[in-house]
């Protein structure tokens, strides 16, 4: 079976987006610019959930304003393609086999226990478990104001703690008071830069589906939103729009929970339903990796664990106090699959929407520039 592209890391991947706009607004960040964002004085990064490009491209109608932007070529976020991961590569500018939020569920190797990266739980703390410098605390360190607009309930999460520390948080909760909070802080200071996000277009397509009417709707909603953003700004501001990964509503679901080989040998299953940690008993790892591989077949990519880090899916580097983080076995649906576990998994595996693997509608999203309400060439 054909192993799909790794993303793009180093030269239009997730990790660096942020980076490049610190550059833009004149302040020295280290690394190679591989975006050439153009120069401004403040520059506004805003982070739809659940954007994808492929999403965008298709349903131009309903987002007439996004679809006026003259973006840079589209982006790929990390693998996982989830929210965790790809925030976690945003905020710090890094791959996720550095920052090592490598998905929505993960096994905690101190523990042995599987860590919802979205929830967390009551004992982890954020800044050890992702202690890595943040691109805020980075651009703030070097005389750079730094905010962060989203809603009231993320402003001191273990996620937001975990990975955009040193970032002023204004809560705003939904577009209305998300524009006003947006482009007040964007107004603050002359030279800054300004994180937002807004999560209505990942929540409709996971509920509904990706080609559902209220998701339609929804992006209309988050493309009117956008538009009055771009109005709302300083005229020496320029906005940023992308997205933290795709989406599609595959309709081949596999349970693993009602496929026993699947669940020989397995000592918990983490990820999500297009992205699979698996974590095998001690010693059973091989004999995991056959019957994922066999049972599955065409519907997903298996590799080791050995043999996701070889092939680059987390990034050139993993390092060594994140490895066993990672599934002894991972698996990426190919399109159209879904790998649910019903008995688990009850709540996640009626979702509609799904994301998370290495195709092209989970790992691809937009890049699109606005100046002064109006569209700016993208030539990076």
């Amino acid at each position: 079976m054909t192993r799909p592209a790794p993303p793009a890391y180093g030269r239009r991947s997730a990790a660096e987006l942020l980076p490049a706009a610190v550059r833009a607004l004149g302040v020295f960040f280290p690394g190679d610019d591989a975006l050439g964002l153009p120069a401004a004085d403040r520059i506004c990064v805003l982070i739809l959930d659940g954007l994808g490009a492929a999403l965008l491209s298709s349903h131009a109608g309903d987002a007439p304003f996004l679809a006026s932007l003259n973006g840079a070529p589209p982006l790929t976020v990390g693998f996982p393609s989830t929210t965790a991961t790809s925030m976690a590569s945003f905020g710090t500018g890094l791959p996720p086999g550095q920052h090592g939020m490598l998905g929505y569920r993960v096994r905690n190797p101190d523990r042995g226990t599987l860590l919802n990266l979205l929830q967390w739980d009551k004992t982890t703390v954020p800044e050890l478990w992702q202690p890595l410098p943040t691109v805020p605390e980075q651009a703030v360190a070097a005389g750079l104001p730094v905010f962060h607009a989203g809603p009231s309930a993320f402003s001191n999460s273990p996620l937001t703690r975990a990975v955009w520390r040193g970032a002023e948080y204004r809560s705003a909760d939904g577009p209305g008071p998300l524009v006003a909070a947006t482009a007040a802080a964007v107004a603050q200071e002359p030279r800054s830069l300004t994180i937002a996000y807004y999560a209505g277009v990942d929540h409709a397509g996971h509920v509904y589906g990706s080609e559902s009417a209220a998701w339609r709707h929804e992006l209309a909603i988050a493309d009117r939103m956008v538009e009055r953003l771009a109005g709302a700004l300083p005229p020496d501001a320029l906005l940023i729009v992308t997205g933290d990964h795709g989406m599609s509503d595959p309709l081949g679901r596999h349970d693993i929970d009602a496929v026993p080989a699947l669940g020989d040998g397995v000592a918990l299953l983490g990820g999500e339903a297009r992205a699979r940690h698996v974590y095998a008993v001690p010693g059973a790892s091989s004999d995991v990796l056959a019957a994922w591989t066999s049972v599955l077949g065409e519907a997903a990519w298996v590799l080791s664990r050995e043999q996701a880090i070889e092939a680059g899916w987390f990034g050139p580097v993993v390092r060594p106090e994140v490895l066993g983080r990672i599934g002894d076995v991972v698996a990426a649906a190919r399109p159209g699959s879904a790998l649910i576990a019903t008995a688990v998994e009850p709540r996640e595996s009626r979702l509609v929407g799904l994301h998370g693997s290495l195709a092209p509608e989970d790992l691809t999203v937009p890049l699109l520039l606005a100046q002064a309400a109006r569209s700016v060439g993208g030539s990076a």
